[in-house]
């Protein structure tokens, strides 16, 4: 590393603590109040999204029927878009008059933009059509990091309220976090990308000649504008097959920093508007801390791990797979952020990492992605390891579990363990099943340790709602495309189904007061007992996991050994 890189990265930390409380006291405005002063411009969006839908925005709901709304809304979503990838060639704005999707590609797409996943499986300039790029998969990353923030919502007001039946109104929640948080954000960030080189153009492609007399395709399409709601919305995915380290999409160092920016700045502030929601700004940088020291602790390590000297190679930075305009650090950096906030676009091939690296970005994922995480799905798991936590804080000194004066019993634990260990299960016994696939080799890119890191990095994403992937897995089969459409589908409901059950039974709740012998949940000791309560849980899951995989490939790679 050199003198420009510790800048980058300590400039990236002051930028993202600036912008916490001032995005965050922005969220509380939205959520918590009537955001009268914006109503002038986007409040009459809004009212008129009431009266089209005939929806009463003060009408609460109780928990079982905010689930069917948000279930029922996002079917819908999955159900058009999967028909409109499938109808595709018949549709307009599609210049270069592709055909439409194989119904497998399809659906797993569909499934994969409505769950806020964004796994790609297909080369996207070379099979969809601007219809299907700006009205399919833009919409739905505004619609999927709307549905995490309702959830987190709903969680919050559980905590919060007291002897409630009623836990807010889908409807309202959902309208709100497009209308006053994704949309304006998307639209100002879309026009600094378009200023900085992004291109955003409905023109069909172009042929060119290059200096070598060769023919070379350009493609063009409306890539600023999925571009910022991708990163924004935690999303992930890209309008070209090379994601963020084509030129179109990521032009310069400068767009680079700013998405990395945008990528982190929505899940970080929700800590702040955690605390502002629940009247206690402490607990909300507690949480932050401990997101972000694992954060720190994973850019550090994986940046030193890609310096070292590699004597496999006899190479020292190894460059193969780093977008050459970015650097090492820059695509490493934008990897573990991108992990970390189950966001899932890319600017270098993941595949080329260092065994360490990319296990750090693995080991990210494996932990649900709580570290930021999602919009609002972040948090939310988080909190299922916070009551994870106090919950075996008080069988240590043999008290009835209290969080911010709620008793968390029996069936909020039950819930909290069906959110942590689903996504966990359903990742090691989809990887141990393929493995043991008779034609898996046909679908490696490498054998020995990679291989099962490839594989186990495919199931990681798809079931922690990541979508990043290694490039040496093939993953376009029939078999990937089903296998993965029920990881992304499985994952989504883990987090979200129990989150609304806690929500519910946690607003139906009084206020217990606290006491002396209260374990309180604001304190450093609190974060340090809960960052050792997630690194024991993940060891224990995928420890033997890791072992076989970037731990051994690190260990032969030291020894100079190739497999």
């Amino acid at each position: 590393m050199i003198h420009k890189d510790f800048l980058e990265l300590i400039s990236l930390c002051l930028v993202l603590i600036v912008l916490i409380p001032v995005l965050g006291h922005y969220l509380t405005l939205i959520f918590d109040t009537p955001p009268s002063y914006l109503l002038n411009s986007f409040g009459v969006i809004e009212r008129g999204i009431y009266r089209l839908c005939k929806i009463n925005p003060e009408e609460e709901m109780d928990w079982k029927s905010y689930l069917k709304a948000l279930l029922f809304f996002n079917f819908i979503g999955f159900l058009f878009l999967f028909i409109l990838l499938l109808a595709q060639q018949w549709l307009p704005f599609n210049p270069q008059h592709f055909p439409s999707v194989p119904w497998p590609t399809a659906l797993n797409t569909a499934i994969s933009f409505v769950t806020n996943t964004n796994w790609q499986s297909y080369a996207g300039e070379n099979s969809l059509s601007y219809l299907s790029q700006a009205f399919g998969l833009t919409v739905q990353n505004f619609l999927s990091a709307s549905t995490g923030m309702a959830v987190l919502l709903v969680l919050i007001r559980g905590i919060h309220r007291r002897s409630s039946l009623t836990i807010g109104n889908y409807w309202k929640d959902l309208t709100r976090s497009v209308v006053y948080l994704f949309l304006p954000l998307a639209i100002i960030f879309a026009i600094i990308l378009v200023s900085q080189g992004v291109i955003e153009n409905f023109n069909s492609y172009q042929t060119a000649t290059t200096i070598e007399n060769q023919t070379q395709i350009i493609p063009g399409g409306p890539v600023a504008s999925q571009v910022a709601i991708k990163q924004l919305g935690t999303n992930g995915g890209g309008f070209f097959n090379a994601n963020s380290a084509h030129p179109f999409e990521n032009p310069t160092p400068f767009t680079n920093f700013l998405e990395i920016v945008a990528i982190l700045a929505i899940p970080a502030s929700l800590t702040y508007f955690y605390g502002c929601m629940i009247k206690q700004k402490k607990e909300g940088w507690i949480l932050f801390g401990v997101m972000f020291g694992f954060w720190v602790i994973g850019v550090i390590l994986a940046i030193v791990s890609e310096w070292i000297h590699n004597p496999l190679l006899e190479m020292n930075p190894v460059f193969e797979g780093k977008e050459t305009r970015l650097g090492i650090t820059n695509s490493v950096l934008w990897t573990i952020t991108t992990t970390a906030t189950s966001n899932g676009s890319v600017n270098m091939g993941l595949d080329s990492l260092s065994p360490l690296a990319g296990g750090i970005a693995l080991f990210f994922m494996t932990l649900g992605e709580i570290i930021f995480g999602g919009i609002g799905t972040g948090l939310s798991g988080m909190i299922m390891y916070v009551i994870l936590t106090v919950f075996l804080a008080g069988l240590m000194v043999g008290r009835s579990p209290e969080y911010l004066g709620k008793k968390i019993e029996k069936k909020e634990i039950c819930w909290a363990l069906v959110a942590i260990i689903i996504p966990s299960a359903i990742t090691l016994i989809g990887t141990s099943i393929t493995l043991l696939l008779p034609t898996i080799k046909q679908y490696l890119g490498n054998q020995g340790p990679h291989g099962l890191t490839e594989v186990l990095y495919g199931f990681a994403s798809t079931g922690n709602g990541n979508g990043s992937a290694f490039s040496g897995l093939h993953s376009d089969t029939n078999y990937f495309n089903l296998v993965f459409s029920f990881m992304m589908l499985a994952s989504r409901l883990a987090i979200i189904v129990p989150t609304i059950v806690i929500a519910g039974s946690l607003a139906s709740k009084g206020i217990t007061i606290s006491s002396a012998g209260t374990f309180k949940t604001d304190s450093i000791l609190f974060g340090v007992l809960l960052s050792c309560v997630i690194l024991i849980i993940a060891g224990l899951t995928f420890f033997p996991a890791f072992a076989l995989g970037p731990i051994v490939e690190h260990l032969l790679m030291l020894k100079a050994h190739a497999f």
